[in-house]
């Protein structure tokens, strides 16, 4: 059985996909973009943008039961790959210690203009 997750602590999804789906024991956490749960862009360096996603994301899989501590895998797009260092800095005081496997994906644009959008994959009890 497939369960939808969902949080008010996280943006509510803007098109028709759940903020994530958990099937056993893995939680699929849609891509996150840098928006507050009460709808409000966060623009501005790239910085404030990674910590908002990595935020929404943490806010759902701590809804489906899971946490960061818990990611097995995330996919990081990114609109310019000279923003990586930044992007990495923000990453690692996030996850910490802990190193899950991960892609960057250099893309064009994202939507509304924002730099970041990050998906992961991660375990639950």
């Amino acid at each position: 059985m497939i369960d939808a997750i969902t949080t008010p602590n996280a943006p509510q999804p803007a098109g028709h996909y759940a903020q994530a789906v958990a099937w056993d024991r893995l939680v699929f956490v849609a891509g996150q973009l840098p928006v507050r749960p009460n709808g409000e862009h966060v623009t501005g360096d790239i910085e404030a943008q990674t910590r908002q996603a990595l935020a929404n994301v943490e806010a759902i899989l701590n809804a489906s039961g899971s946490g960061l501590d818990r990611v097995l895998k995330t996919t990081v797009f990114v609109t310019d790959v000279a923003l990586w260092p930044a992007v990495n800095t923000m990453y690692a005081e996030v996850f910490g210690e802990h190193r899950p496997a991960r892609s960057v994906v250099p893309v064009k644009e994202l939507h509304y203009g924002f730099l970041i959008e990050i998906e992961a994959i991660a375990v639950r009890d």
